[in-house]
């Protein structure tokens, strides 16, 4: 039984980073399945103060094997109403909705009041932050306002399941996060290397996606001081455009004097350039003070490059320790340790264990789990 399906969320013109990607990749895994999927994504996204990139906009051409309609503005009250009322109208019979921000609550939570209006539709929300990273005021009334016309929902990580659960008692669901396996195959050290213009013989560690302060770029540029003092010649790719005062971590690194140990390629990283980034590195490190779960992880899956993560939110359990990566707590101590670690053991210690878990992260896993929701009438 074939579904037409909508989705809601970030995609292209959007440069959404994984959020764009993740839409994208989910549409075509419905479509190969058989189920005729369109995406309705925004005109408006954010308003310039809650946008702290350069530019909210793709400069890549639109993909020519999905149905984008860039429909809703996320500020504009009487918007929400016409795209409810269209889509209540077309009858999908599911909608999948991303929820990642509080600030998207009432703009979603109406499009969804009107969609159930027509008594047919399914609604399912991928949830990926419930309680956010970075915490304003009417954060939880948006997301009470967002929960009540959605039939179930699907998080990636525990800890999203059980912020979910003090907001809601509609079905919940916990699915692995799907490999991005849509930026390409690896190539070979050498060769990303020489496109990135990087010494094929130094150490290199990645920190990879958009610089956030809850990201903990500050704690991994701390034990890169550490690991420098103790003489260990390991360099720092950090690949990601800042989403925060840059000046910051400039006179940070001033301050611990390690600019000769790091790359800075603090730009946004196109769709097309990824593989070439996570080619390049020995080890992905993600020194997170605090998280949900990261899109970084099964991107490292994806290129077969073992990870180093913090002991915090859903992080860790998507690592087995010791066999696709090391888990660190969240100090540069710690951190900087469990880089010497990586090294002692090296990356071929890893690749049996990364190979065989990432077999897991299936995308049918996701759309088949979806799809048993939506079937479950209540």
């Amino acid at each position: 039984m074939h579904e037409k399906v909508v989705i809601i969320g970030p995609a292209y013109p959007l440069r959404g980073g994984g959020l764009a990607s993740f839409n994208e990749r989910l549409a075509r895994q419905f479509q190969t399945q058989g189920h005729p999927t369109s995406i309705y994504t925004f005109s408006l996204q954010y308003p310039g103060f809650l946008f702290p990139g350069k530019s909210q906009y793709s400069t890549e051409p639109p993909p020519s094997d999905l149905k984008i309609n860039v429909r809703i503005n996320s500020i504009n009250p009487f918007n929400w109403i016409s795209t409810g009322r269209e889509l209540s109208r077309i009858k999908p019979d599911l909608v999948v909705i991303r929820y990642w921000l509080p600030f998207m609550g009432p703009c979603l939570g109406t499009i969804l009041r009107f969609v159930r209006r027509n008594n047919h539709t399914r609604i399912i929300c991928i949830a990926d932050n419930v309680i956010p990273h970075e915490k304003r005021p009417g954060d939880s009334l948006f997301t009470k306002y967002f929960v009540q016309p959605v039939h179930a929902f699907i998080t990636m990580s525990e800890t999203v399941l059980q912020d979910l659960k003090k907001f809601t008692n509609s079905p919940v669901r916990q699915v692995i996060h799907p490999l991005y396996d849509n930026f390409g195959q690896g190539i070979s050290k050498a060769e990303a290397r020489s496109y990135l213009n990087l010494p094929l013989q130094k150490k290199i560690i990645l920190f990879f996606g958009f610089i956030r302060h809850y990201k903990g770029l500050d704690l991994l540029l701390r034990a890169m001081k550490i690991l420098k003092e103790k003489g260990h010649d390991v360099h720092l790719l950090i690949a990601g455009e800042f989403y925060e005062d840059r000046r910051v971590y400039d006179e940070l690194i001033e301050e611990l004097e390690i600019k000769d140990r790091l790359f800075l390629h603090t730009e946004f990283i196109a769709d097309k350039e990824v593989h070439y980034y996570l080619s390049a590195a020995d080890f992905v490190v993600q020194p997170y003070r605090n998280a949900t779960q990261s899109g970084v992880t099964p991107l490292a899956y994806h290129f077969e490059k073992p990870m180093l993560v913090t002991r915090v939110g859903g992080l860790p359990d998507s690592v087995v320790d010791g066999f696709s990566g090391l888990v660190a707590e969240p100090n540069p101590n710690s951190i900087a340790m469990k880089i010497e670690e990586l090294y002692q053991l090296g990356e071929n210690h890893f690749l049996p264990h990364l190979c065989e878990e990432k077999k897991k992260y299936s995308w049918s896993v996701l759309t088949e789990t979806i799809l048993e929701l939506s079937r479950k009438k209540s």
